[in-house]
């Protein structure tokens, strides 16, 4: 009888040895997995990827630099930007670098307050332009709870990620409280190399147009997100012809109630010879650059 106690005894930790090694070599494995992906996002191969997100009647960007570093341009109108941030950024990642609203209209940060209450948020860069909705409130109250960095934009900022790659604020050049939220929105430009990407938010013409006076030869791009969805108020033939983009995105519902894109600015792209991507039609759509050259994958 004490025999069979201490052969039950000696088989039942036996089988909490196993199941604590099961344990400590499955943790083990996550580990490594864990030390591998930052090792492969450290290194990335050289590689940019800028991936324009489905988040219906808005704007969202989201750009994985060769360094690793994760940006993110708007956020949609709402939480669907989670869902498309799930596609790009693993399930156990919880932090992205730089959060940029360009502006406080619900299109481009309703699914902020989502995101910052998701992710932590290293910094934050927006135009001092003033929302008066309660998305913008809601938005105003998510970014003191969340305490991240806070930068206001003003023109010849660079952001600097790193191994070549950064991002260049156009606008606002100056400060911009009382002024229509479009007009005072942030415009950057993306550069990895001899690429680049031209991200004009909302800005009418008028504003499209003063940033070719200041430095027109300097606004190329291999790819030019359509202002304000492809309304006929953006996309002005000058600044359309300077940024002389190899793409043309257009950020925006299938169903929306303004008609976006207008058909003047698909007749210019067209006329310009430039081909058009929709994220209605192709869903999100990511580019990736070796600082060479752009393609669309």
């Amino acid at each position: 009888m004490y025999c069979v106690l201490v052969f039950t005894s000696y088989i039942c930790s036996m089988r909490q040895s196993v199941k604590i090694t099961g344990y400590a070599i499955l943790t083990l494995l996550f580990l490594t997995a864990c030390i591998w992906y930052a090792v492969i996002r450290e290194s990335r191969g050289g590689l940019l990827e800028v991936s324009f997100l489905d988040v219906g009647q808005g704007d969202s960007i989201f750009i994985d630099a060769p360094s690793g570093r994760q940006v993110l341009i708007d956020g949609g109108a709402s939480g669907a930007v989670l869902r498309e941030l799930s596609k790009v950024i693993p399930w156990y990642d919880r932090t992205i670098d730089v959060v940029i609203p360009t502006h406080p209209d619900s299109d481009h940060i309703g699914g902020l307050v989502d995101v910052l209450q998701r992710y932590k948020i290293g910094t934050i860069v927006h135009s001092d332009v003033e929302g008066d909705t309660a998305t913008a409130k809601a938005l105003e109250d998510e970014i003191a709870r969340e305490g991240a960095k806070q930068i206001i934009a003003r023109r010849g900022q660079i952001i600097d990620f790193g191994r070549g790659a950064y991002i260049e604020i156009l606008f606002p050049d100056r400060s911009v409280t009382n002024v229509d939220t479009n007009t005072g929105c942030v415009v950057a430009r993306l550069v990895y190399g001899k690429t680049s990407f031209m991200f004009s938010c909302d800005a009418p013409k008028g504003i499209e147009n003063y940033l070719v006076s200041l430095d027109g030869a300097n606004l190329q791009s291999n790819v030019l997100k359509a202002g304000h969805h492809g309304s006929k108020n953006s996309s002005s033939e000058l600044f359309v012809g300077f940024v002389n983009p190899t793409y043309g995105i257009f950020s925006r519902g299938c169903k929306n109630k303004y008609g976006h894109p207008a058909p003047e600015v698909v007749a210019l792209f067209e006329r310009f010879g430039i081909p058009t991507l929709d994220t209605c039609k192709d869903g999100t759509i990511t580019f990736m650059s070796d600082g060479l050259t752009v393609k669309e994958i």
